[in-house]
């Protein structure tokens, strides 16, 4: 692989692993609400997030013929609304790797799975934004 390629290959299996503690820690807020708005929302996006993580999974086997096994999980959450905080930060955050990676990519497979997260990510940030500034 070209140098290019290999920096690619490491942020994304940086991605991998965040997707991975993000559909675990949305798990673990789900818990933290009865409201159903903010479940239906948190729930859209544990299942975003598994998605995601599994289209990486792909695009870094077709890239190095290997998974990346055994990502850690996250803490639970346990205080909803810094959980939420903390949810839209990262959310954000996602955002602007998934722009970079977009801008790199070294062949077209990994053009639809970046585009798919880098909408979602935006999304998510949107909704954990909407019940942030209702707490």
């Amino acid at each position: 692989m070209r140098k290019g390629a290999d920096v690619f290959v490491d942020q994304l299996k940086q991605a991998i692993e965040s997707e991975y503690k993000d559909y675990y820690f949305y798990r673990s807020m789900y818990e933290k609400t009865d409201d159903p708005l903010w479940r239906d929302f948190i729930q859209h996006a544990y299942e975003d997030e598994k998605s995601h993580y599994e289209m990486f999974q792909q695009l870094y086997y077709m890239m190095t013929g290997t998974f990346v096994q055994n990502p850690k999980k996250p803490i639970p959450c346990y205080n909803f609304k810094e959980c939420v905080m903390q949810a839209l930060v990262d959310e954000l955050d996602g955002v602007d790797t998934y722009k970079e990676m977009l801008l790199t990519i070294p062949f077209q497979q990994a053009y639809n799975p970046l585009f798919i997260a880098l909408h979602d990510e935006m999304e998510h940030a949107i909704r954990m934004s909407t019940i942030y500034n209702s707490l």
